[in-house]
Parts: C-alpha cells; structure tokens; sequence
C-alpha cells in the first residue's frame, strides 16, 4: 500500500454527551484545521445522538470530511464499537447479541480496546469465541489494532498477536476525549471517503498508525472531565427547577433544549459572526500595519 495515496480516518472519538470535555463544533474546527484526516467517527457511550448532529454539521458547512455515526456500545462483556449506525444500540447485552444487532442496520461491527485484563474491554478468548460462530452476523468485522490510552498501550502486544492470528482487518484509533487528541490513532485505507473506508474493511486492506500518550499526558484530559461533570450536575438541576426544558450540554447547538433538537439556524448565526469577527481583525491589522 502506497502511503502517498492512503486516506485518514479517526474512528473512535467522544464528544460533551458522554465523557468527552470538547463539543462537536469544537471537535470539527480542530479537524478543519488539521486538514490532514478524511473521515472521522463519533463514537460516544451508548448514544449517538451528537454524532448525528455532527454528520448534519458537516453537511451544512460543505466540509471535507466526512462524519460516520458510531456508539462505542457497553455490553455485558466489554466495548464494542458500532460503525455506520442509524439506530442507537441497546447496552448492556450481550457481545454476541450486540454485534447481531449492529449487522442489522448495516453497521460494522469492531472490538474497542481488546484483551486488556479490565471489564471494560473485551478480552482474547471473547474475540475467539465470536469468530467461531457459524453464523456471520455475530461475528466481528474488525479489532481495534491501535488504540494511544492507557488501556490500548497495556493490552497492545495481544491485540497485535490476535490480529495476525484471526486474520482481522487492524483499525487504528485515537480514543479521543478533547479534540487536540484527535489523529493521535489513525486508520489508513484506499481512498478518501467513507464509503472507500468500508470497502477497505471488508476488504481487510486497512493498516493503522499513531503514537501512545505519555504516562502522565491524560491527567489533563481526566481533571477537565471532573469539571464537565460538575457543569453537568448543576445543568441538569436548574433544568429540573425549569421544568425539564433544559439539561446539560451535549455539546451542539440545541444540545442544552429538552427534548434535544440540532439548531443548525444557531449554528449559522455563531459561524457568521465568527467570520465577521475575523474578518474586521484582518481589516483592523491592516490598517495597524
């Protein structure tokens, strides 16, 4: 494969409505201004309902990238990501059913952050005991070869030996929990788009690269998201006192309002005044110069 003509895709990525400290708007200024990656994917805990609003976000600004909408789904036996997702899936059943589920509305399904010796992630012979299904549809599509937390790093030998051993397409991810972590992990695939991205899973053409946080480097991220949560507490009781037409922020235009509704008009009127902001600071640094 041709690194010259590989696309970029960041395939795991949490916004403000899970346990992400960044909103969508934010994730997609810092990807814009990256330049660098083609497809990424929304992958919050057990929703996906910021994911939808970031793909339509997208849209209406005529981006280049494009969003895929994606659940990173707690089941009974660890994290599984659900790529191409219409529907939220269900947690808290079991992988065997969940991975079913994510096949029926076509979505791909991928183990997150496997064989580290923690609940949360699913271990070697769970994989094993998946692809040993006769039946297709409840059987892993991918492994998440390269993942930079801390989980990733621990269990990253394993994964690597039990992407070889089960001939699994390797997907590299960043885990990202702020948006400056976003393209720390990457899947490299033919193409550009995400429609070449799935062909390229299918096809287990796909190769992954990045580079694991430091000891110390997610200490920041975990003392922003101690404060998110706080935030988080007081909105939802003053949108209690109001009646329950507000409630914490989920991180998109609209995303305070209860019931949640994307308001693409705010998103337009905030991307005007951020342009005409810029614009009279170009004007006022000429006129200084």
């Amino acid at each position: 494969m041709s690194h010259a003509r590989l696309g970029r895709a960041d395939l795991h990525v949490h916004t403000l409505a899970s346990d992400g400290v960044d909103g969508v708007v934010t994730i997609l200024d810092h990807v814009a201004a990256l330049a660098s990656l083609d497809v990424i994917a929304i992958a919050d805990h057990d929703r996906i309902d910021a994911a939808i609003a970031g793909r339509q976000i997208a849209w209406a600004r005529g981006m280049r990238i494009e969003v895929i909408v994606a659940e990173e789904i707690s089941t009974r036996g660890g994290h599984l990501l659900g790529l191409f997702l219409e529907e939220r899936v269900p947690p808290l059943r079991s992988l065997r059913e969940t991975v079913a589920r994510i096949h029926d509305q076509g979505g791909i399904a991928v183990a997150a952050h496997p064989t580290t010796p923690y609940p949360l992630c699913i271990s070697a012979r769970s994989i094993r005991r998946l692809m040993d299904e006769p039946d297709a549809r409840h059987r892993l599509d991918a492994i998440e070869a390269f993942n930079p937390t801390t989980f990733g790093r621990i269990g990253h030998r394993t994964t690597q030996r039990l992407v070889r051993e089960l001939g699994l397409p390797g997907l590299g991810s960043s885990d990202a929990h702020r948006a400056s972590a976003v393209a720390t992990g990457l899947t490299l695939f033919h193409g550009s788009t995400a429609d070449d991205l799935r062909i390229a899973i299918a096809a287990g053409e796909t190769r992954w690269a990045g580079s694991f946080h430091g000891t110390l480097g997610q200490l920041p991220t975990f003392g922003l998201q101690l404060a998110k949560y706080g935030r988080g507490w007081r909105d939802g009781a003053v949108g209690l006192a109001r009646g329950r037409t507000t409630g914490r922020d989920l991180g998109f235009p609209g995303g305070r309002q209860r019931p949640v509704r994307l308001d693409l008009d705010a998103l337009r009127r905030d991307d005007t005044a951020v342009a005409e902001r810029d614009a009279g600071a170009s004007g006022d640094d000429g006129e200084r110069r």
